[in-house]
């Protein structure tokens, strides 16, 4: 398994990436986006920039990504597109505005594009990724969520038959309150 980067919210660049991903691997099967900024600030602080770029990372560049994995997987019938979002996708939080305007807006693409691609084959799922996430530093902490053990609940949606496939998955540790 190997991992690609580039700027999400270039569209020339995600393009390039893709076609070279298509010329060394062939065509993608699995595409995950990952992609947001978590930037705190209160309604009457919150900037115009800090705004727009949220929404550019987390929603723009999940339009740019879905967009040219759809067009590369389309013809092949066949492949996953997962969207990583969080609480912030399902309700907003007092000094989240931005945050949570970029995880709904992905939202809706998640559930527009796998109205549209899932007959063609594609299947397109929103993850619900509700807790913090242990780091390199400490992975055993208790209450976080182990890296691995995402990856995990992601590969299985990838591997889903067709017949019943899920569009949306929340993830929380056991001691997440919720």
């Amino acid at each position: 398994m190997r991992g690609f980067a580039c700027d999400a919210t270039d569209a020339l660049q995600v393009d390039t990436l893709f076609t070279q991903v298509g010329a060394q691997m062939g065509p993608p099967e699995l595409v995950v986006f990952n992609v947001g900024t978590w930037q705190r600030a209160g309604i009457a602080e919150l900037t115009g920039a800090v705004f727009e770029d949220a929404w550019r990372q987390g929603c723009f560049g999940g339009f740019v990504v879905g967009r040219a994995a759809a067009r590369a997987m389309r013809p092949h019938g066949r492949g996953s597109i997962l969207f990583t979002g969080a609480t912030g996708s399902l309700r907003g939080s007092a000094g989240f505005a931005a945050f949570a305007v970029a995880k709904f807006g992905l939202r809706a693409l998640a559930q527009s594009m796998a109205r549209e691609l899932g007959p063609q084959g594609l299947h397109v799922a929103h993850v619900v990724v509700d807790g913090m996430i242990a780091t390199g530093d400490d992975p055993g902490e208790e209450g976080r969520m182990r890296p691995e053990d995402i990856a995990q609940a992601y590969l299985q949606l990838h591997l889903q038959p067709r017949s019943a496939w899920t569009h949306e998955l929340d993830l929380r540790p056991a001691q997440e309150r919720f």
